[in-house]
């Protein structure tokens, strides 16, 4: 399994943002702890379940083992992640 972090391109209280995302709940939720973002700060949201990060976060958790994707070049990989945490946040996937 795998946990991914998109760019940082998202601006937000003086800072850009991405989002870290996984394969699976659980692994995302282990890997986000590794980086210490509390578990209040996940977002179970329709456009994918995932955690903001900073753009610093992002580079730490690349250098943990994430992979780098990008939401314009790497979009059908994207949709396939977000479609999985959906599943499993509605409990369709295992």
């Amino acid at each position: 399994m795998t946990v991914y972090v998109d760019d940082a391109v998202w601006p937000w209280r003086g800072e850009r943002w991405a989002h870290l995302m996984a394969d699976t709940l659980d692994e995302l939720h282990a890997f986000a702890q590794r980086l210490g973002k509390p578990r209040a700060a996940f977002q179970d949201k329709l456009s994918g379940c995932h955690y903001d990060v900073t753009a610093r976060m992002r580079e730490r958790a690349i250098q943990l083992g994430a992979v780098a994707i990008s939401r314009h070049r790497d979009r059908a990989q994207v949709r396939a992640i977000i479609q999985r945490a959906r599943d499993q946040a509605s409990g369709r996937a295992p």
